[in-house]
């Protein structure tokens, strides 16, 4: 497993896991341990605190962006596997440097993590909402 998708996996899992608390615990403590529990030794771990960091100072723009793109599945109904994915994907799609992160690489990393760890109809929908995303990121010259 590639580096950096390790660390999107992990990036995942704890804020699964912050999630499913209602963001009470630490995300600090959880990635911590995550990251010495599942990727001790990985050689870019400044890459993982920038998405979590990225996803924490912006999530709420990105929910609203969900809730935007996906209007018939509210963001606090949506699994919490899927919406974390989807903060993944629409954090390095709209925030990540786009010198480091391609727009089409976030979208197959997101398209990958839900393959991995979502239900049937999740490569689907991540698909379909950061698909949305960068056309319209693109019609409006960003990308």
């Amino acid at each position: 497993m590639a580096t950096r998708h390790l660390i999107r996996t992990i990036v995942l899992q704890s804020l699964y896991e912050w999630d499913f608390y209602k963001h009470e615990t630490d995300l600090v403590t959880i990635m911590e341990r995550n990251l010495g529990e599942f990727g001790p030794g990985i050689d870019e771990p400044d890459f993982a605190w920038r998405i979590v960091k990225g996803i924490v100072e912006h999530l709420k723009d990105i929910d609203t962006m969900i809730a935007r793109v996906a209007p018939e599945w509210p963001v606090d109904q949506i699994a919490i596997i899927d919406r974390n994915v989807l903060r993944i994907g629409l954090y390095e799609l709209l925030y990540a440097d786009h010198q480091e992160v391609p727009p089409k690489v976030a979208i197959n990393e997101a398209i990958e993590l839900a393959k991995g760890y979502g239900g049937v109809n999740t490569p689907r929908f991540v698909n379909g909402v950061l698909g949305t995303v960068y056309r319209e990121l693109e019609e409006a010259g960003k990308l």
